[in-house]
């Protein structure tokens, strides 16, 4: 060990050219980063990243505020600001909230809503006239945490208990009023999908009674009217 260290520090002082401070152990989000997670190595000057650190002791003790994986360099813009105590308030981004939602409240898409993907928010629930109806009352929420897991993979769903979304203000404002008024559902979306959508919703004849459309191979119908005829001029009149 003591030799392995020693060729590190002499390999770190006799490398040329600018130094990088690049991921060497997985880093989670909302967690301190640790000494042995990180390390500086050699970067040519053309391709050092803008406000790239050059020493690991700027670095050390810092929250990151996102995921990293060994071989990315360390960006201020991935960190949480100096202070901060850890955790899912140290990666909200400023001006959002987070809202924690639980399962029975939440269909949380089969287990595959996982952190940082994306899902709109559907409401279920009956008008003051009681009839059912079904809405989008959030677009393209991001998701914070499940349970209490900042991290996820991809191809395993997580079977939890409470979703937290990251909204704005007004967002927190529309999913607690939501979340009272009747049921709600998450449905996951592309993550490139940027697109927000603004739904009037449906309401249960929308299912049982569609508004059907005309064909565009079938001819419009006309319907004709009885004429009177006088001489010259003509006119509709009314059905006897």
């Amino acid at each position: 060990m003591a030799a392995f260290l020693a060729t590190r520090w002499m390999d770190d002082k006799k490398a040329p050219g600018t130094r990088v401070v690049i991921v060497e152990q997985p880093i989670k989000a909302g967690k301190a980063i640790k000494a042995d997670q990180i390390r500086a190595v050699p970067w040519p000057d053309s391709a050092v990243p803008q406000d790239a650190y050059t020493r690991t002791r700027k670095v050390v003790g810092r929250i990151a505020r996102v995921s990293m994986i060994p071989g990315e360099p360390v960006l201020p813009g991935k960190l949480a600001r100096k202070g901060s105590k850890g955790g899912l308030s140290s990666i909200i981004p400023k001006g959002k909230r987070a809202i924690t939602v639980r399962v029975n409240e939440v269909i949380a898409v089969a287990g595959f809503a996982l952190p940082n993907s994306y899902v709109d928010v559907l409401l279920n629930g009956k008008d003051t006239r009681k009839r059912p109806f079904s809405r989008t009352v959030l677009s393209r929420v991001k998701v914070l945490a499940v349970d209490q897991i900042t991290t996820g993979k991809p191809d395993k769903p997580i079977v939890v208990n409470a979703v937290t979304l990251e909204l704005t203000p007004r967002e927190s404002e529309k999913l607690d009023l939501a979340r009272n008024v009747g049921k709600l559902s998450l449905v996951l979306r592309n993550e490139f999908d940027k697109k927000k959508r603004h739904s009037r919703g449906v309401r249960f004849r929308d299912i049982v009674n569609p508004p059907k459309r005309a064909s565009a191979f079938s001819p419009k119908v006309q319907r004709l009217k009885p004429e009177e005829i006088r001489g010259t001029r003509r006119k509709n009149v009314a059905k006897p």
